[in-house]
């Protein structure tokens, strides 16, 4: 681990601590519900990823039964995250209410969920089991990144929509933010260098939608190596990389959480073809998005702003040829939706072999 790393991941302990007091003072227990951002009982993705990883590894399951393992598990993560340890586990969907997360203990990389579906709003925590049957690493991932790992097609993509280019290479389809969101931008915002591109918003910090147009509207025309289609993340990385740089951020960072540029509301679309996977977030989904609240406002899925770029493949690179700029709520005006299956059946999805090495 880096020394940056270590940095970042001690910020995040320490402020997981805080709320591991505030849940212990509270006397809830792990089904009392918790209003998702609320400032000091809901522990965000990453601080729970750093905290449960800490303090999970090392613990030793011996040669339990799966059923008797998966209770050692959750009882650890009870005491872990200050919650009571219930005398029986019930069975609510997801097991831990309050923080809405399922835990997954895996000493292969068949990951089974059983009779329903993947939720886009739910995390799942996926715990690394050694052949020694000790824990050796802890993820915290949402929902639409499950639904990403599936490579079998065994699970449809839920939201899907179409995306037709016209002769007009830029088109800023939301002229403004959503009236709950635009109470909270600033024009002329300047990037510190320090500031990393997926930490969390603050309200001095956010671009309207408008300057985020005029910034990354000068890409289209730009160029970059094309890894392959089936190095989609890759490809998808690159564009990310520009993205940030534009926005004036001094380093491009990508953990693979929802949106791509967090610290702007912003996800990223690369679109060699004209369909749009939108996984299992619909953009206009009222929905809370899971980061802290701004000036004690839940930012809603539909707040965030989607960049989609069409790019064409010529002599093994990519051309960004049209830039598209929308909120959520408004993402279906310009974008025609069709909708997939969704199957509600055992999914097994198998994880990628450096999955737990991220």
């Amino acid at each position: 681990m880096s020394h940056e790393e270590q940095e970042r991941r001690s910020t995040l302990l320490q402020s997981a601590e805080k709320f591991v007091q505030n849940i212990s003072a509270s006397g809830l227990t792990i089904y009392d519900p918790i209003s998702v951002g609320d400032p000091n009982l809901w522990i965000p993705s990453a601080e729970l990823e750093a905290l449960l990883d800490t303090k999970l590894i090392g613990l030793e399951l011996g040669d339990l039964p799966l059923r008797t393992r998966s209770k050692v598990v959750k009882e650890q993560v009870c005491r872990i995250l200050g919650y009571p340890v219930p005398e029986s586990f019930k069975k609510t969907q997801p097991r831990f209410v309050g923080q809405n997360f399922d835990t997954y203990s895996q000493k292969s990389r068949n990951l089974q969920i059983w009779n329903e579906e993947i939720s886009s709003s739910r995390r799942y925590i996926l715990i690394q089991i050694s052949p020694e049957d000790v824990v050796t690493r802890v993820k915290v991932v949402s929902g639409d990144m499950v639904a990403k790992l599936d490579t079998t097609g065994t699970l449809t993509q839920k939201y899907q929509a179409s995306l037709v280019p016209t002769d007009k290479t830029t088109e800023l389809v939301a002229e403004e933010d959503t009236s709950h969101l635009k109470p909270l931008v600033n024009q002329g915002v300047k990037i510190d260098a320090n500031t990393s591109p997926i930490s969390y918003p603050s309200p001095d910090k956010l671009m309207p939608i408008q300057e985020i147009f005029e910034r990354l509207s000068p890409l289209v025309g730009e160029s970059f190596a094309d890894v392959g289609s089936d190095q989609e993340r890759n490809r998808g990385a690159e564009l990310h990389r520009l993205v940030c740089k534009r926005l004036g951020y001094s380093d491009f960072k990508d953990d693979g959480r929802f949106p791509d540029v967090r610290h702007q509301l912003l996800e990223l679309k690369l679109q060699t073809s004209p369909t749009i996977d939108l996984g299992l977030i619909s953009p206009d989904s009222t929905d809370v998005l899971e980061i802290p609240k701004l000036n004690g406002k839940q930012i809603r899925h539909c707040d965030v702003r989607y960049a989609l770029f069409y790019g064409k493949i010529e002599d093994g690179q990519v051309k960004l040829t049209h830039f598209f700029l929308t909120t959520g709520e408004k993402f279906f005006t310009r974008f025609t939706q069709f909708q997939g299956k969704v199957l509600n059946k055992k999914l097994q999805i198998p994880l990628p072999k450096d999955f737990f090495d991220s």
